[in-house]
């Protein structure tokens, strides 16, 4: 990671991983899932000296949005990036699943992305990767000069999201960890959104969605 620093928090009610991408060389910041605690998430880039120049949103189920409303009212000139197929969902409190844990909440993105954008914010070069399975309209952000992933919750360490869930699929997040992932570098750094980071590399070697497809115990 040349420029790139990454910070993260673990907050709201199902311990989300809420990353800083931080530019070394400028202070520029941008934030990827906002979970909880807007104003908790707005005093730390403060206290730090970032600048917030973008939120990423990697899929819209509560749990990776529940701030977004209130860090728009800290952070009003801050857009927000999401893919074009979660639209629904993020609006949606049956769907993002808000209704069913918390009070229904909606929220939506100033920029809705596709599938092989190329997004240049805070002087970082980054890919949308359409990443349906845990949802219909999950997507990653790759980084390749800075050799990062930030995949949401299709990939995690030696596991992948689940997708039993309202617009899941088993059938896409395998599609989306095999040829879309998986294929990535081995020396690239997964930041998931939930549990502890890994990497391409290992993943191609433990992840039992490989053992799965081979018919493996």
């Amino acid at each position: 990671m040349g420029k790139l620093s990454v910070g993260y928090r673990v907050l709201g009610a199902i311990d989300t991983n809420v990353y800083y991408l931080i530019n070394k060389e400028t202070k520029e910041m941008i934030l990827v899932d906002p979970a909880d605690n807007a104003q908790y998430l707005a005093d730390q880039a403060k206290v730090r000296g970032f600048e917030p120049k973008a939120i990423l949103i990697t899929h819209g189920h509560f749990d990776h949005i529940y701030a977004l409303n209130d860090l728009r009212k800290l952070w009003p000139d801050v857009p927000v990036y999401a893919y074009s197929g979660e639209k629904n969902l993020m609006n949606d409190p049956w769907l993002n699943r808000s209704q069913q844990w918390a009070k229904p909440y909606r929220a939506q993105a100033d920029v809705w992305t596709e599938d092989g954008q190329i997004l240049e914010l805070a002087g970082f070069r980054i890919e949308v990767i359409a990443t349906p399975g845990h949802t219909s309209g999950s997507c990653s952000y790759y980084l390749p000069e800075e050799k990062a992933l930030f995949c949401g919750d299709t990939l995690f360490r030696e596991s992948y999201g689940r997708t039993d869930l309202q617009t899941g699929s088993y059938a896409s997040i395998v599609r989306s960890l095999t040829e879309r992932l998986l294929t990535l570098p081995e020396d690239v750094d997964v930041f998931p959104g939930h549990m502890e980071m890994t990497t391409i590399g290992h993943e191609r070697k433990c992840n039992p969605v490989l053992r799965e497809i081979n018919g493996e115990e």
